[in-house]
């Protein structure tokens, strides 16, 4: 798992999926455009709705839950990176959130 910028983020939304593991109540505050919102407690039972052949960029609110979820999908095959100060930095620089 390597922690990626949000400047790194941004570049990769193409061609990666994000992942946002937030909880409801946050993600309500705003997320990334096209995310996919997935808390992190359900992540197991949703794994289905993640495409292997897909990279992931995980995403919370400051950037400890994401990297634990990146760490578990990488050792579960899956290709996946965190993004460092999760969407408290993002919102902060700017970037588009729906």
């Amino acid at each position: 798992m390597a922690e990626i910028t949000i400047t790194e983020a941004e570049q990769r939304r193409s061609t990666a999926r994000i992942l946002d593991v937030r909880e409801d109540f946050e993600v309500a505050e705003g997320k990334i455009p096209a995310a996919l919102h997935i808390p992190m407690g359900q992540l197991q039972d949703r794994l289905g709705e993640l495409d292997p052949a897909v990279p992931v960029i995980a995403v919370c609110r400051s950037g400890n839950r994401s990297a634990a979820v990146a760490d578990a999908l990488n050792g579960a095959g899956y290709k996946a990176d965190t993004m460092a100060g999760g969407m408290t930095a993002w919102m902060r620089a700017g970037l588009p959130t729906t």
